[in-house]
């Protein structure tokens, strides 16, 4: 059973900085893709940020310049560097890997940007 393990949610004020780390129960080389999306309230699940096997990535266009995705192979981790953090980046931030046709997706960590 894969399990993806988030960590590295909280508050923070308009500007300031999170890390979200996603650990895997497995090894990371099993996934072809690897990212994070986000549910904030009364909206839908968006992609976030997602790295692909071959080492591109894409990102959401509000995040764009602010947020960096990465993969660790060592540690099995991704991991998604969020600066200058605004009120509307305030959601539920789930990790997501992909291997073929199974999807597996972490329990949620939660970010809100606040004053």
């Amino acid at each position: 059973q894969v399990q993806l393990e988030e960590s590295g949610g909280g508050l923070v004020q308009p500007g300031g900085s999170l890390r979200l780390s996603c650990l895997s129960s497995i090894s990371i080389f099993s996934f072809n893709d690897m990212g994070w999306y986000r549910r904030a309230p009364g909206k839908e699940r968006e992609l976030v940020a997602m790295s692909y096997r071959y080492g591109s990535s894409k990102y959401e266009d509000s995040v764009k310049g602010r947020f960096t995705i990465s993969r660790d192979r060592v540690k099995n981790t991704v991991t998604l560097q969020m600066n200058s953090l605004q009120p509307e980046d305030t959601a539920v931030y789930f990790c997501y890997a992909a291997a073929g046709i199974d999807e597996y997706w972490g329990q949620g960590s939660q970010v809100t940007v606040s004053p």
